[in-house]
């Protein structure tokens, strides 16, 4: 659906900085009682984390994948619906024709789901000394673009490591996104070293919100989650942030700011598409 003319500006946005265990009944139900709670403060769009019903590890992708519909996805469609919100299910392992994949399910106040995202660039690196992890040993990459409309704005998705992608958000920018939200779980090399400085990147070249929920960190699991999940505004300015622990993060978004300052700092009409562009290969 299109809102022409959203004359809705402004709204409360919820990252849910859940606390993951290995039990996923566990993980679901204190997603659930946590995205109630959020409701209840108002938030009309709320985020889990990534991989917010699984621990995070290759290991543990295949034992905990499901089919989307499935078990938990089937929860946030009802909880959507219940509290009559726009719920940005982190990420779950998803199994589809014997593959698996990093998938991010969207569902609207009506429970129906808007937009399905595959996690796009998969997470392999090696700091020598620090961490390794390959996500393509079991899982694929997605290989689509993914919005969803509201009554406030347009909402670019991306997980985790997708924000490294400075076209990716450039392509959502293009298409009129005005949030672009990745649940993701940094860890603790790359967190402290680029979490924040990506998002706020990401905000001022794109004069846009961006928002990032991470799980919480527990110092005993095999990977262990940056947590700080971040709300920053189109100016670059940390509207709000959480610690490692388990939280809910709010922020009300005020979306006149981004009209002000894209008319302050008309970068989007100043490129020189004459001399380079970004472009979509794909619809």
């Amino acid at each position: 659906m299109v809102y022409p003319g959203r004359a809705m500006a402004t709204f409360r946005l919820a990252l849910i900085q859940l606390q993951v265990s290995s039990v996923k009944s566990d993980n679901l139900n204190r997603a659930c009682s946590l995205v109630r709670k959020a409701a209840a403060q108002g938030a009309k769009i709320v985020s889990l984390p990534e991989c917010f019903n699984s621990p995070y590890g290759t290991s543990y992708f295949p034992e905990y994948a499901e089919k989307i519909p499935g078990e938990s996805t089937n929860k946030l469609s009802l909880l959507a619906k219940e509290c009559s919100i726009y719920l940005i299910g982190g990420s779950i392992p998803e199994e589809d024709s014997g593959k698996l994949y990093n998938t991010c399910a969207v569902f609207g106040p009506n429970g129906a789901l808007l937009v399905k995202h595959r996690k796009l660039h998969l997470f392999d690196i090696d700091v020598p000394g620090k961490i390794t992890f390959q996500e393509s040993k079991t899982l694929s990459p997605g290989d689509t673009f993914s919005t969803f409309e509201t009554p406030y704005c347009k909402v670019g998705l991306g997980i985790c490591y997708d924000i490294r992608f400075a076209e990716l958000a450039q392509v959502y920018a293009q298409r009129g996104c005005q949030l672009l939200v990745y649940p993701g779980a940094f860890n603790l090399t790359t967190g402290p070293a680029h979490w924040e400085l990506l998002q706020r990147g990401r905000a001022v070249d794109n004069q846009l919100y961006v928002a990032t929920a991470s799980p919480a960190r527990d110092d005993k699991a095999s990977y262990v989650a940056w947590g700080h999940s971040t709300v920053v505004s189109p100016w670059g300015e940390v509207l709000a942030t959480a610690g490692p622990e388990e939280t809910i993060v709010y922020s009300d978004i005020d979306l006149k700011k981004v009209t002000e300052i894209r008319q302050q700092i008309p970068i989007l009409s100043q490129k020189r598409s004459d001399l380079y562009a970004v472009e979509a290969k794909k619809p």
